[in-house]
């Protein structure tokens, strides 16, 4: 396989996954912050695919298409430990913060706080006990490989392939 089929293979991982996650979310399983940041690497990801199919492929390019995969690789085990409560997430979407002790009754019954917040420590999917965060580390892993042999693939000793 040359070095372009290898990184549009691996562009087209990171579109299949964001294909996924909205079609996950079209059927109800609202996305929460963290697996909105996930989805920005691939889209980053695919994006270095198009540039390759266009200019050519180049090392570097298929290097930043490894960072790419290990970036979103890296938020989705971060989102995972949140999700198992190894650390604290983000407080505007777990369930860490200041509390109540701080709030007026005014603010306590207010109607205009957000209704719609998704949890970024809950788990809305799960797969043979596995989260979709989860899921997002082991295939964007297997896309950054798929990078990484892009990188090692010397095309010059297989023209004509």
């Amino acid at each position: 396989m040359t070095r372009r089929n290898l990184m549009l293979l691996a562009a087209a991982g990171s579109l299949a996954l964001l294909i996924g996650a909205y079609i996950f979310q079209a059927l109800g399983y609202a996305p929460c912050k963290l697996c909105l940041w996930q989805r920005w690497p691939h889209w980053m990801g695919v994006g270095v695919g198009v540039v390759a199919l266009i200019v050519g492929p180049y090392l570097l390019l298929a290097l930043l298409g490894a960072l790419t995969a290990l970036t979103t690789a890296g938020i989705g085990a971060y989102h995972t430990g949140v999700e198992r409560g190894w650390w604290e997430g983000p407080t505007s979407c777990s369930g860490t913060g200041p509390g109540l002790g701080g709030m007026s009754g005014a603010d306590l019954l207010s109607l205009d706080a957000p209704v719609d917040i998704v949890m970024c420590d809950e788990v809305a999917w799960a797969f043979l006990d596995v989260s979709m965060a989860s899921w997002n580390v082991v295939a964007s892993l297997v896309i950054a490989l798929i990078w990484f042999k892009a990188m090692t693939r010397d095309d010059d000793a297989v023209a004509g392939a």
